[in-house]
């Protein structure tokens, strides 16, 4: 999805001194046109990102971390698939939304509990596990709920300072992050847009077209000065410069985590919406996704 001129052929040629480095044209179908992606060839540092994104943004390229994660799968294996990418702007993030909702509401823990136990003993409804009506319940709570407002406070900075402050945490801490972190640049116009612009497949379990992601980036974007800030195989996380304020607030976010990414709360303890609300969404200023 070319949305500009691709300068990363020459980025000398565009005025960029690069550390060394790799192009990364490599996809499901062999080679693409063009590079996707050029990323370092060494570890991330913490001071790198504002260079980047300064030098970076001025020829419509903007930077983002890329990790090889457990398996140690950089770019060029990450089963990039540009020509499945459409155009983000073409999907209304709400009708995205909610039709996953739809999808995957139904399964979503928090459902009554059964009458009996998987062993045969009377439920009660309180153990945690998935369908047991530990939560709130988005299975039971029928029509999707719509879009989250735009939280009541105001942000505290910049969201590209913001971002450039998660980017320094999770670059400075490489034992958090298995496999390291390097440093990477996308052509892209928004940081919304990353994911589509290489074909990112991560979620391809949950969605094939990852443009329709990307339109429900571009809402956070607007709503909570979101940034993506790091892409692994499977893996996202994104910077939030106007994080929810109030449980209200978060809980409402919550549903659309939840319909965007349904592993973070179908496989993740105590499998509950409400307690995601709390300890994932609210007053915080990075969202971690991954998709099994």
């Amino acid at each position: 999805m070319a949305t500009l001129p691709n300068p990363l052929p020459d980025p000398a040629a565009a005025g960029l001194d690069l550390p060394p480095g790799s192009l990364v044209d490599a996809t499901l179908d062999g080679p693409w046109h063009e590079p996707l992606l050029w990323y370092a060839d060494g570890a991330a540092d913490q001071g790198d990102w504002a260079g980047l994104r300064t030098a970076g943004r001025r020829v419509g390229l903007l930077p983002v971390l890329v990790t090889g994660g457990q398996r140690d799968q950089w770019p060029e294996a990450w089963d990039l698939s540009p020509d499945s990418a459409s155009y983000p702007g073409d999907h209304d993030p709400e009708e995205v939304l909610a039709g996953y909702w739809t999808d995957y509401a139904d399964d979503e823990p928090g459902d009554a509990a059964p009458a009996d136990g998987a062993n045969g003993e009377p439920g009660d409804g309180t153990s945690g596990e998935p369908g047991t009506g530990s939560g709130t319940g988005t299975g039971s709570a029928g029509a999707w709920p719509g879009l989250a407002p735009v939280p009541a406070r105001e942000a505290a900075e910049d969201p590209d300072t913001a971002a450039a402050g998660i980017v320094a945490v999770v670059a400075g801490d490489a034992d958090l992050w298995l496999g390291g972190t390097r440093m990477a640049l996308v052509p892209a116009r928004r940081s919304a847009d990353i994911p589509a612009a290489i074909g990112w497949t991560g979620a391809v379990n949950h969605e094939n077209d990852v443009a329709r992601l990307c339109a429900v980036l571009r809402s956070w974007e607007d709503r909570y000065d979101a940034r993506v800030v790091v892409l692994g195989f499977d893996t996202m996380i994104v910077s939030v410069g106007r994080p929810p304020a109030t449980m209200e607030e978060a809980r409402a976010l919550a549903a659309e985590h939840y319909a965007f990414c349904p592993d973070n709360i179908d496989q993740s303890p105590p499998y509950d919406l409400d307690a995601y609300a709390e300890k994932a969404v609210l007053d915080q200023d990075a969202w971690s996704f991954w998709w099994d």
